[in-house]
């Protein structure tokens, strides 16, 4: 191997951060310039939310490091431990690979960890994500990320301006679009359900009768309300339940009140035995997208509903703030958590069908771009503006 590659250490630390970065860690991988150090962390590494080290060990990366660091609890106090243990793990991680640039992705509240390891050994940190606008903690974690960051590969323009307005050098600020919406234009090139679901992932729950239509739900507890966790799943279990649509529901992120929404979903399949929602930890990211552009509505709070969905035309029903101020096109709808008004929007946008593609957040270029870009690019340690 060349010497003259720049080694360039990707962490992945959930199962969202990885389908957000996958094309990119491919296209770094093949780059000629590049040399991938790939570390995978926190739930990424726990059956309890799908494994996802096993996707990407299927995909043929090589997994440099695997980082051990999350306690259980589910609540802001673990997440805040297990952010500390990322830190001190991650930061010998980077001392023996000596990467000439880190890469942290998006929000999630452990991806500080990463930023604070690589930025207090002077090693030049590159964003993905930056300047977006939501509704919960992500949102200071991202702009923490940001302010540590050196380069900016943010997925929007609105997004590239509000970065600049943080003080960022905008010579190092560059829209290039998600990398998540590579892999929305990849299904949507071949969209056809080509696996049966149940089949090849098992889940748990009744053998419902998909094939005939069903919906996709995806709901996070919200870190700012995660007290109110399991009676904000249980107005969605309801409206699901009492529509009677077959329902492929998946496992929410080991966020803070994961703990609530988990034990929300137990006690339902308990006391009401659904005849139509099966139950799944995780699918391969490409999988997962041809099951939701063959859906007849994606139902939650997840950002895919926002990003890939957006770029999809897929109907989504938006439950709660935890998207609010971010961006988004006409196929998302905004409910509240109540069970009622999440019936009529579930068959408003049932009714509705696809909506006309938008590309807010991407062309399906964007990991591409990312190699390039880190490829070329000078790596600078903290290179800031000069304020009068």
């Amino acid at each position: 191997m060349s010497e003259n590659k720049r080694k360039v250490a990707v962490v992945v630390t959930a199962r969202p951060s990885y389908s957000r970065v996958k094309t990119a860690i491919r296209a770094i991988d093949r780059h000629p310039d590049l040399e991938l150090q790939l570390v995978v962390s926190g739930s990424a590494l726990l059956e309890k939310y799908g494994t996802v080290m096993r996707y990407i060990e299927a995909d043929g990366f090589n997994i440099r490091e695997k980082v051990y660091t999350v306690l259980e609890g589910e609540n802001p106090t673990t997440m805040a431990k297990s952010t500390g243990l990322a830190i001190m793990e991650l930061s010998d991680v980077f001392h023996n690979l000596q990467p000439d640039v880190v890469v942290t992705i998006a929000d999630r509240y452990e991806t500080i960890a990463t930023s604070i390891a690589a930025a207090y050994q002077n090693i030049p940190l590159a964003h993905i994500q930056g300047g977006e606008i939501t509704g919960n903690i992500d949102e200071k974690v991202r702009h923490a990320n940001t302010k540590l960051a050196d380069m900016h590969f943010v997925s929007s323009e609105k997004a590239k301006e509000n970065v600049i307005r943080m003080g960022e050098n905008p010579e190092f600020v560059f829209n290039t679009g998600c990398p998540s919406i590579d892999l929305a234009r990849e299904a949507a090139e071949n969209p056809e359900l080509d696996f049966d679901p149940i089949e090849k992932y098992g889940g748990v729950g009744a053998e419902i009768d998909w094939k005939k239509g069903y919906i996709v739900v995806m709901q996070h507890p919200v870190t700012t309300e995660y007290d109110h966790a399991r009676e904000h799943i249980t107005e969605t279990l309801h409206a699901v339940h009492d529509l009677g649509i077959p329902a492929f529901w998946f496992w929410p992120n080991p966020d803070a009140g994961s703990d609530g929404t988990s034990g929300g979903i137990r006690a339902f399949r308990e006391k009401y035995n659904p005849s139509n929602i099966r139950f799944f930890k995780n699918m391969e990211p490409q999988d997962f997208l041809k099951l939701i552009i063959n859906s007849k509505a994606l139902v939650g709070n997840s950002s895919v509903g926002i990003r890939e969905s957006g770029f999809l035309g897929v109907p989504v029903v938006n439950i709660g703030n935890r998207q609010d101020g971010r961006e988004r096109g006409p196929n998302v709808l905004d409910v509240d958590y109540d069970r009622e008004l999440i019936k009529t929007a579930i068959l408003q946008q049932v009714e509705h069908g696809f909506y006309p593609p938008v590309h807010i957040y991407g062309d399906g270029k964007a990991g591409e771009r990312i190699a390039e870009l880190l490829a070329t690019l000078p790596l600078v340690y903290h290179k800031r503006l000069h304020y009068e």
